[in-house]
């Protein structure tokens, strides 16, 4: 890929147009030919998968979680994908994307509002709405995603791992029984316990579409998956167990019947109260959020189970000393083994890029 200029989208090159559309003005790069298979050519495997295995690494593996987007133009979805490795070479670099992409390709109709976000067009309430809901087919609905991180295993080359991304089934179900986001989650708990076989049928649909769509992400190129549970945390720990553990246990399962050395990440924010069920899942490693000590957060989820995170992600609105002090107390809490070091949420718009700067000086200035 050559790039006349790598621009920013924002005032931050981390940030990114939130659901830019396909003819978006900020395209700057261009990829030409046909889209190849991943060349593994670099020798080394990326720092953080050896991490996550628990192999001797220097230091922990670092990245940051960003805004998410949505468009179908691949050269844009590289673009932005690749604008903080261009900057700040982190260890890994993730898709952009938002887990609403393939919710048309189900039959559910969306589209994002200017200051209202995500706004579902028929909400699914009953057993028939549910029966219209489609299988999602990622290569008919969704070839770009494909495309993209081809494009980016080729363009990382293995000096960071490529990372994809989906919504976990109790999130995406949120979504579309809600209509949109939603502060009290009043429609889909009515739904969960007043109708609970309409909601597990719903579920059950959305559980099948994302394995598929983990494993056709790892096919073309993602060598991690990170799996948002945004709106899980707003379960008890009883209703977690009964409409989003059995799921995400599930995809995990079906992943690595086929895919067994993709690493997999689940991210829950506000996960405190159910840590230790986030570890039954099967996932390779929990992302802690920063309302969770690094430290109780490691000797809950125990010795088996990899963590990422979690340093607060308004500190990097702090002094360069005060950044510096939490992310070596992270990474003291963490630990040399099993750690990857990340924010405990996506990156504030606002924060100053020095600051962004100065976070991956530190992180890659540790060893262990």
């Amino acid at each position: 890929m050559s790039c006349s200029s790598i621009s920013a989208i924002s005032n931050f090159p981390l940030y990114s147009s939130s659901h830019s559309n396909s003819n978006s003005r900020y395209v700057r790069c261009a990829v030409g030919g046909t889209v190849a298979e991943p060349k593994n050519v670099s020798v080394a495997e990326p720092m953080l998968l050896k991490a996550v295995r628990g192999e001797d690494v220097e230091r922990p593996p670092v990245w940051l979680m960003r805004q998410a987007g949505r468009s179908e133009n691949v050269d844009l979805v590289v673009e932005i994908s690749l604008q903080p490795w261009h900057v700040f070479k982190p260890d890994g670099v993730i898709l952009f994307s938002d887990i609403l992409t393939p919710l048309s390709g189900m039959n559910i109709p969306f589209d994002i509002i200017k200051g209202k976000g995500p706004v579902i067009f028929d909400p699914i309430n009953t057993d028939a709405e549910v029966d219209q809901v489609r299988e999602f087919d990622p290569e008919e609905s969704v070839p770009y995603v494909g495309k993209a991180l081809t494009i980016l295993r080729e363009e990382v080359n293995n000096e960071a791992a490529v990372l994809g991304f989906v919504g976990a089934p109790f999130t995406l179900a949120s979504y579309v029984v809600e209509g949109g986001s939603s502060k009290h989650f009043s429609k889909i708990k009515r739904l969960a316990f007043s109708q609970p076989k309409v909601l597990h049928a719903l579920l059950r649909k959305f559980t099948t579409s994302m394995a598929k769509y983990v494993q056709y992400q790892a096919d073309n190129g993602a060598q991690a998956v990170q799996i948002f549970d945004s709106w899980a945390t707003e379960l008890s720990p009883v209703d977690f167990e009964e409409f989003s553990l059995p799921y995400l246990k599930q995809i995990v399962d079906t992943v690595k019947q086929t895919h067994p050395d993709l690493s997999l990440i689940l991210y829950a924010s506000g996960s405190g109260g159910l840590l230790e069920r986030l570890a039954l899942t099967g996932v390779d490693v929990v992302s802690l959020d920063w309302t969770v000590d690094m430290a109780e957060g490691r000797r809950r989820l125990g010795p088996d189970v990899a963590v990422q995170g979690n340093v607060d992600p308004g500190a990097l609105f702090g002094s360069k000393d005060f950044i510096t002090n939490r992310i070596n107390d992270t990474v003291r809490k963490a630990g040399r083994w099993k750690h990857i070091l990340n924010l405990g949420h996506g990156i504030k718009v606002g924060t100053p890029e020095e600051n962004v700067a100065h976070f991956f000086e530190v992180a890659k200035a540790i060893r262990y």
